[in-house]
């Protein structure tokens, strides 16, 4: 399904990506994929008692692709994630489920497509915000042709 940019709303929710519960071999695989083999993500007794941690942390590298997954997944085929910045400003730990969310803050019409500024975060089911950040997404017009690619912004 395509987005068109005449649908978007200031204001709007957009449906939250969901991940989880993570659980250690969630966090295991990701770290062999990565080659990050530091036992904060997969050896509680490391992670509690070494490094005392309040439990196996799930990596930062492994949110940030749920951030782009979200993301892209929201742009759609025709539509192009041009900008996106975040931080990590709180941990989350094994068993953990996450909510990938965004919010509409600002939308600007630029000819062959429309740039849609988000706010954007990670929470956990508690309601802590671990990773506040913006993007700006650019989406084709209704019945309009796909963002170009290579993606060059005009605005």
């Amino acid at each position: 399904m395509t987005v068109a940019f005449e649908d978007i709303q200031t204001g709007q929710e957009i449906a939250p990506l969901v991940k989880g519960p993570l659980g250690t071999m969630h966090l295991m695989r990701w770290s062999a994929a990565m080659e990050n083999w530091h036992r904060i993500h997969y050896d509680r007794t490391f992670a509690k008692e070494h490094d005392k941690l309040p439990d196996i942390l799930i990596n930062g590298s492994l949110k940030q692709q749920f951030v782009l997954q979200f993301l892209k997944d929201w742009a759609g085929r025709d539509g192009w994630v041009w900008k996106v910045s975040f931080q990590f400003r709180a941990m989350n730990l094994v068993d953990e489920t996450l909510d990938i969310w965004a919010r509409v803050k600002d939308k600007r019409d630029i000819g062959p497509y429309g740039l849609v500024e988000l706010e954007i975060g990670i929470r956990n089911a508690a309601g802590l915000e671990s990773t506040p950040g913006s993007a700006t997404i650019a989406l084709p017009h209704r019945n309009g042709s796909p963002v170009p690619y290579p993606f060059r912004p005009s605005a």
